[in-house]
């Protein structure tokens, strides 16, 4: 049998100068009660930053709804929420405004290409792991444990990085894209298991601070304004 010929491709962007990663500091644990509040306030000042043009995207419907109504009223650009219409008609309409506020829950994560100014920002509200009340995940993890695995390091996580690398990727989706990912559950680095999902995104800059994002959506309003003139 002839040998098998294998080639790599590297990626066409470059995450160091395209895209900002960032994880706030003073978030409180995502179990805490006011953490849909903190979320909307961090998100409010980030939005203001992006001028709109941003993905929210959650890990339960319950946290999308909490967000949609503490952004109410206080959002000065268009905001569209899952449910509210077809998916298809959201991300038609997201495109053609240019300056909108997507909220979205888990069919949001893949499967959306956003590509140019209009989407320049991916807003990320926990860590994507499954409720654990779901039936089929019980199911698994029983499976799991009776083979003498470890439900949470075999299943779970790598379930979870596998969910975070997806909605980190609705942010670039072209060679002249740029944008900021927030990623606001503060257990990424706060637990040992972080590194798996630090390790498995792309290699973007990475900031804790608030002026780098400031700073980074400056210098992308620049660039645009000397490409417009």
């Amino acid at each position: 049998a002839e040998e098998a010929r294998t080639a790599r491709w590297d990626s066409p962007f470059d995450y160091q100068k395209q895209a900002l990663w960032y994880v706030p500091r003073g978030m409180p644990d995502p179990t805490t009660a006011d953490y849909g509040t903190h979320f909307a306030e961090l998100g409010l000042e980030l939005l203001s930053m992006s001028r709109g043009r941003a993905f929210l995207l959650f890990t339960s419907h319950r946290a999308l709804r909490e967000a949609a109504t503490l952004l109410d009223s206080r959002l000065e650009y268009p905001m569209m929420v899952q449910g509210t219409a077809p998916r298809a008609e959201l991300i038609d309409r997201f495109r053609r405004l240019g300056n909108a506020v997507l909220l979205g829950s888990t069919s949001f994560w893949e499967g959306v290409d956003v590509r140019g100014d209009a989407l320049s920002c991916v807003i990320i509200d926990r860590l994507p792991f499954a409720s654990p009340s779901d039936p089929i995940l019980q199911a698994r993890m029983d499976a799991l444990r009776k083979r003498g695995g470890n439900p949470f390091r075999d299943y779970q996580l790598p379930q979870a990085v596998i969910a975070l690398k997806q909605g980190a990727g609705r942010l670039i989706r072209d060679a002249a894209d740029r944008g900021v990912l927030v990623v606001c559950d503060p257990r990424l680095l706060r637990r040992s298991y972080g590194h798996a999902f630090l390790n498995s995104l792309p290699p973007m800059a990475r900031t804790r601070e608030l002026d780098e994002v400031r700073a980074f959506f400056a210098d992308a309003a620049t660039d645009d304004a000397l490409s417009d003139a």
